[in-house]
């Protein structure tokens, strides 16, 4: 069995787990602990917890020690330093005239690294900045380009839901999201409306994907012909989670008009979008305008993960 205990580190609200060896420790308590990095300084925020090792996801990193008075001073310290190499490496940056925007310099716990952190809509060659930086700081200087989304997660922050941002509080990996997720869910395609503090599409977009792809493999798309219990129609929409079908049927006179039913109680007679495996929804209120900004900001998004570095610890 081994002792795992949660841990934040920095600003970073997200909680990472530590083997607490032969620490006693408690919720609040300032450790200094191990990560692939190098130590970092942080803040016990879940008590500790028995785990068999088979269900232990390798590498598990250790508690160095608890931090004792002078290892806070000494934190405080690095972070009074950390403001005045970002100043200095800002304008080193403009000296060296680097389309690149820095976000955030931050110290290892034993200064044996300073790590600029930064975005840039491509590579950079930051070589010659690296070197001028290991000059003035006399320790090993990394430069790590990381995505818009990374940022706004160093930052932290609310959603427009009211609560924490999924990627400062417990969002480990970002899997990608697509305007294709967004019309099969029947979202308004506006900017404004599915796009996050990052200003990239939501995350959480993704979290019900899975169950939209499932149940529309076996309801009808718009513009499929279906039998119901009033007679043949053509569909006019689709509440997928409810599993809900309106469908346009003409009556007696020939005139238009429309029911609801449940999935169950119509059939599939013509259905072109399933037959050409194309599950896309038309969705007539967006403007091509909304489409466009909306593809640029995927594009973007692809662009962001081909050129930034990992940011995990």
């Amino acid at each position: 069995m081994a002792r795992l205990i949660g841990v934040s580190i920095g600003r970073n609200k997200r909680i990472y787990f530590f083997d607490e060896g032969n620490n006693t420790l408690k919720i609040g308590d300032n450790v200094i602990v191990e990560t692939k990095m190098g130590q970092e300084f942080g803040t016990v925020k879940t008590a500790t917890r028995e785990i068999p090792d088979e269900n232990i996801k390798q590498p598990l990193y250790k508690i160095v020690k608890k931090a004792n008075e002078e290892d806070k001073k000494h934190q405080e310290k690095n972070e009074e330093e950390e403001k005045k190499a970002f100043d200095i490496c800002k304008k080193k940056i403009a000296e060296h005239k680097l389309p690149m925007n820095l976000v955030e310099a931050k110290y290892l716990f034993d200064n044996s690294k300073l790590i600029f952190y930064f975005t840039a809509d491509k590579r950079i060659d930051f070589r010659d900045l690296v070197k001028d930086l290991a000059s003035i700081f006399r320790t090993r200087i990394e430069l790590r380009q990381i995505i818009v989304r990374d940022e706004v997660k160093r930052l932290c922050g609310n959603g427009m839901c009211g609560r924490e941002l999924c990627c400062a509080s417990f969002l480990k990996k970002y899997d990608g999201v697509t305007i294709k997720m967004a019309k099969e869910q029947n979202l308004t395609l506006n900017a404004s409306k599915i796009t996050g503090a990052c200003g990239r599409l939501m995350c959480c977009l993704k979290y019900e994907q899975n169950v939209y792809d499932e149940k529309m493999k076996r309801l009808p798309h718009p513009g499929a012909i279906v039998s119901t219990p009033e007679g043949k129609g053509s569909v006019e929409s689709v509440e997928t989670l409810r599993e809900i079908v309106k469908v346009k049927l003409k009556d007696n006179n020939g005139e238009d008009f429309y029911r609801k039913y449940p999935a169950e109680d119509i059939k599939i007679i013509k259905d072109k979008r399933r037959e050409s495996n194309n599950s896309n929804v038309n969705n007539e209120t967006s403007s091509d305008e909304d489409i466009k900004e909306l593809e640029k900001l995927e594009q973007m998004d692809k662009n962001d993960i081909k050129n930034s570095s990992d940011d995990n610890l």
